[in-house]
């Protein structure tokens, strides 16, 4: 794969705003009501998946978000695009705030921001041909009078994600995972959004296609000048496609800044212990590495725990780190991470 292409030459922290942000979110908190199931129903409680989240992200600049499952990651993307409800905080995109908008306005930003899904098999529905699919949001939006008007449109956006233009003719069965994850592609670019949300876009692929579709992606970064929300678990495609990173976990960042900083200068304990999972190509480096295995168990985010939410599984934990919960501070320009012991 190759290295992003750096978007400005000065580091900026996700979580403060940066000037030129397209995008800025600032302590986002989203709420789900869990619970009242089954026959007898029972109590209803509210769990807050994300938790004062803040970060922005320049035009034409890719922050990746990791972290692992349940922490957050969707959640948070989803609500930027505006597709969940919010507790607190606040959107800005393009210097007007979107937090409360609705109907109609809100439309005309969607055709802003869009989304490419994690599982191509399931986002693609399997009775439309590739052209309708590709075509609707056209017709949605109001860019095509009808949906055949749109032919010629259509093959020129399959042949930017590399698929030959009588594809469209075809239906998603006929595809494999990386060609259905293209067209997924091609559905997202087809309004020329300036702002995408890619959820693990690559995580259903085989791994030889995964750098592909990831050059595909940079590439009509370039193109466009598309600025990304890169929301993955694979730190080593993240770090490949990301100019800044931010780490998650619970439902809170925990750790900021360039991939150079997170990955070759770590502050906080849950990222050392995600790099340390990374697998390293060559047998003898990877025998001299040192694992972190984490222990205990993993916060129940009805009743999330006090203090720092990691201290239930990290291991230099002290009274501090259980009663008192640390900022996201700033420990070299751009690199802001949440530990008191680090």
């Amino acid at each position: 794969m190759r290295s992003a292409v750096k978007a400005s030459t000065q580091p900026a922290s996700p979580g403060s705003q940066s000037p030129d942000a397209l995008l800025a979110v600032e302590g986002l908190a989203v709420e789900y009501t869990v619970g009242g199931g089954g026959f007898w129903g029972g109590k209803r409680t509210t769990m807050r998946a994300v938790e004062d989240v803040s970060f922005s992200i320049r035009r034409g600049e890719t922050l990746g978000l990791v972290g692992e499952s349940g922490s957050g990651k969707t959640t948070t993307g989803r609500a930027v695009l505006r597709k969940v409800p919010l507790a607190a905080g606040k959107i800005v995109f393009d210097d007007e705030d979107i937090t409360n908008i609705g109907g109609e306005q809100l439309r005309r930003f969607r055709r802003r921001m869009q989304l490419v899904f994690q599982d191509p098999y399931a986002s693609l529905n399997p009775r439309m041909r590739v052209f309708d699919i590709v075509a609707e949001p056209l017709l949605v939006h109001g860019l095509v009078p009808r949906i055949r008007d749109a032919q010629e449109r259509v093959g020129s956006l399959l042949e930017l994600v590399g698929l030959p233009p009588d594809a469209m003719f075809r239906y998603p069965h006929a595809f494999s995972g990386g060609q259905r994850q293209r067209i997924g592609i091609a559905r997202a670019i087809s309004l020329r959004p300036e702002f995408i949300v890619a959820d693990e876009p690559v995580s259903a692929l085989d791994v030889s296609i995964r750098a592909q579709v990831v050059n595909l992606l940079q590439d009509l970064q370039e193109q466009f000048e598309l600025t990304y929300l890169f929301i993955a678990h694979d730190l080593s495609v993240v770090r490949h496609i990301s100019h800044r990173i931010a780490v998650m976990y619970a439902g809170k960042l925990v750790e900021t800044g360039t991939p150079d900083d997170i990955y070759d200068d770590p502050k906080h304990p849950y990222t050392r212990a995600l790099l340390s999972a990374v697998p390293v190509p060559d047998p003898r480096i990877e025998a001299t590495r040192q694992r972190i295995v984490l222990r205990g168990s993993v916060p129940n985010l009805v009743d999330p725990p006090s203090g720092c939410r990691f201290h239930t599984r990290c291991p230099i934990a002290e009274d501090r780190c259980r009663a008192e919960e640390p900022p996201l501070s700033e420990r070299s320009p751009g690199h802001r991470a949440a530990c008191w012991l680090t």
